[in-house]
C-alpha cells in the first residue's frame, strides 16, 4: 500500500511538472510582450535580454504558485509576476543621480502642498516656482525622470494589481482583500481626478500600451511633451496616493 501510495503521489507531482513547463512554454512571448513594451520606456543602457530573463524566472514563479481558485486568469497573474520580476531588476541598477531623486522628491511635495493649499490641480509654473526652478528645468526634470525611470510608484495603472499585492502581502486575511479593494477604488479615484490631458495619457500609454511616440501622434504634440505629461500625472498620483504608498 505504501509503494501504491508513494507511486500515486509521485505521479501527481510529474503532471504538475508537466503542467507547469506547459504553462512557462506557453507563455514565454508574454515575456518577450512585456519586456519591449518597458523597453519602450527605459534608457538603451537596458538590455533586453536582462529584462527577458528576469520575466522568465517570475514566469517561473507564477506556474509554480498559481492558484486558480484565487479567481484571477494565468496570464493576469504571470503578468503582474513577469513585470514585478523585470521592475526589481532594473530597480537593482538604479542610475540615476541624487540630485533628481531629490528634485522629483521636492516637485512631488510642492504638487501636494499647492494642491492642499488651493484645493485645484498645481499648475506647472506654480510648481516650478514652489521648488525655485525656471519653468525649462522644471520640464527638462520631468523628462529626465521618465528616462531614468526614478519613480517608485512607477507602473500605474498597470501595475496596479502588483502594488496591491505587495501591499496586502503584509496584512493577514481576512484583511487582504479589503485592504486590496480598497486602494484599487483610491486609485481608480485618484487617476479620474487627474488633469484631462495627463489623464488621456496615462490610458494611451498603459491601458492601450502605446508607447511614447505613438501617444504622442494620437494626442498631436511631441514625444518630449509626453514624457512631461507623463512624468506629471506619476508625480501627481504619488502625492495624491501618498497615505496608500508610504505603507509599501
Amino acid at each position: 500500500m505504501k509503494k501504491l501510495a508513494a507511486y500515486k503521489q509521485n505521479a501527481a507531482s510529474d503532471i504538475a511538472a508537466r503542467s507547469q513547463n506547459q504553462l512557462v512554454t506557453d507563455y514565454a512571448p508574454l515575456v518577450k510582450r512585456i519586456a519591449y513594451h518597458l523597453m519602450t520606456r527605459l534608457p538603451p543602457t537596458v538590455q533586453v535580454d536582462d529584462l527577458i530573463q528576469s520575466g522568465m524566472i517570475g514566469l517561473l514563479e507564477a506556474a509554480r504558485n498559481y492558484d486558480a481558485s484565487q479567481g484571477a486568469s494565468f496570464e493576469t497573474y504571470a503578468g503582474i509576476r513577469i513585470r514585478g520580476a523585470m521592475l526589481d531588476e532594473i530597480r537593482k541598477g538604479d542610475w540615476a543621480p541624487r540630485s533628481l531623486h531629490r528634485k522629483v522628491r521636492a516637485i512631488t511635495k510642492a504638487v501636494a502642498d499647492i494642491e492642499a493649499r488651493e484645493g485645484r490641480d498645481a499648475r506647472d509654473a506654480e510648481v516650478a516656482k514652489e521648488v525655485g526652478m525656471s519653468l525649462d528645468e522644471y520640464y527638462s526634470t520631468l523628462q529626465d525622470a521618465t528616462g531614468y525611470r526614478v519613480f517608485s510608484f512607477e507602473d500605474l495603472p498597470a501595475g496596479e494589481e502588483g502594488m496591491t499585492e505587495s501591499l496586502t502581502a503584509k496584512i493577514p486575511e481576512p484583511l487582504a482583500n479589503v485592504e486590496g479593494d480598497l486602494f484599487r477604488q483610491a486609485l481608480a479615484d485618484a487617476i479620474a481626478g487627474l488633469p484631462e490631458r495627463e489623464r488621456l495619457v496615462m490610458s494611451l500609454y498603459y491601458k492601450e500600451e502605446l508607447n511614447l511616440r505613438e501617444t504622442g501622434e494620437v494626442l498631436g504634440v511631441s514625444e518630449s511633451r509626453v514624457c512631461q505629461i507623463h512624468s506629471q500625472a506619476l508625480i501627481r498620483l504619488k502625492s495624491r496616493m501618498a497615505d496608500w504608498t508610504d505603507q509599501l
